[in-house]
Formats: structure tokens, sequence, C-alpha cells
């Protein structure tokens, strides 16, 4: 038997295309918009209304760019606060952790030694230790340390300077972040802006 195309069939076929033409218009048209005109204009209005955020909340110093308020430091010197451990060595473009889970041994040994080091050097008991002078951050570049860390560092650095503990202590806490909208986070402290708020304190007395 022969089955031929009915008349519905047959008429059919140029409604299939008009449909496949509105669907690869409206696919043209979200890609213009949402592939160009939406971050073009988003780009724009952030630059407009958060200029030193969109261009990588950058710090310079007399004129010299040295570095970001988003990206942590090393700072090794014992006149400045030390920033926390980073797996992947400070750099923006290798952001990581170690990935190493609690119980590996390396992991395990590398705090263990810094433990050891930090505690001998600021003469408290490991255990009350500071944990994120321990642990790298998941990033490996997080610019903050917490207040207690803070503390920490403070007669080491009094006592290299030759600087006032309690002046040292008040410009700490005047660099305390609070908790984001006071549930978000931990109170915090941006090493980078405390090591050059401290040398301008050094510088004018």
């Amino acid at each position: 038997m022969r089955i031929t195309a009915s008349k519905a069939e047959t008429k059919a076929s140029p409604r299939a295309d008009a449909n496949w033409f509105h669907a690869m218009r409206a696919a043209l048209l979200l890609m213009l918009l949402c592939g160009g005109v939406y971050p073009l204009l988003t780009v724009s209005l952030g630059t407009l209304m958060f200029p030193h955020q969109a261009t990588g909340s950058l710090i310079e110093r007399d004129g010299k760019l040295i570095g970001s308020a988003l990206v942590g430091q090393p700072f090794a010197a014992p006149g400045y606060f030390h920033s926390r451990p980073s797996a992947a060595g400070y750099d923006p473009f290798a952001v990581a952790g170690s990935n190493q889970a609690p119980s590996h041994p390396d992991l395990r040994q590398r705090a263990q030694g810094t433990s050891a080091d930090l505690a001998a050097k600021h003469g408290v008991a490991p255990a009350s230790l500071p944990v994120d002078l321990i642990a790298a951050s998941g990033s490996g570049i997080d610019p903050h340390i917490s207040p207690p860390a803070a503390s920490l560092q403070i007669d080491r650095i009094a006592e290299h300077r030759g600087m006032a503990r309690d002046a040292i202590a008040e410009l700490v806490a005047d660099h305390v972040e609070p908790s984001v909208l006071g549930i978000l986070g931990q109170p915090r402290i941006n090493v980078l802006q405390l090591n050059l708020a401290l040398d301008a304190m050094t510088e004018t007395q």
C-alpha cells in the first residue's frame, strides 16, 4: 500500500523553515545582548561607580604601584606584619591551595614546623597560635590575617622598630575590618595596608 503525504504535511515545510529562521534570529540576538552589550554595560557601570575596585583595588605609594588590596604579599622582615602562608607562592595567576588532606604527612610536617618556629619566635605555646598563621588559605593569595594574628606580632615589631607597643596596638585596632553586614566572614586586617600605615607612622616619628 502506497502512502502519500497529506496536504497538511506538505504545508508544514514552509512553517518549519520559518520557525528555524526565527530561532536563529533569536539566538543571534541573545548572543549579541548577553555576550556583547551586557558585559560592556556592566563593566562601564562598574568602572564609573567603583573605579578603584573595578581596576583591581591597586595600591600606589609615591606614584609607584606596590600591590593590590585583594592579593596577599610575603613579608619576611621582622619590622613588618607577616601574612599567612601561601601554597601558591602569592602568585595571583596560580591561585590554589595545596589540596593536601589534614592527614597528609607533608602538610602535617610543615604545620608542625611552622608552629614550632612561631611559638619559639613569639614565646607562646604552639596551641595558642592563631590558625591563620599556620594554615594557608584556599586561594593562596588571602591578603588578610585575623586580629589575634596581628596582635601576636606587635611585640616583635615594636622591639625591632623601637616604637611604643600601645601605638602599634592602636594602629592594628584602627585597621580591623568588621564582618560584612555583621554576619558574613570574620573580622580581618589587610596586611599590606597595615604595613603601609606602619611605615607612615614610623616616618612621622
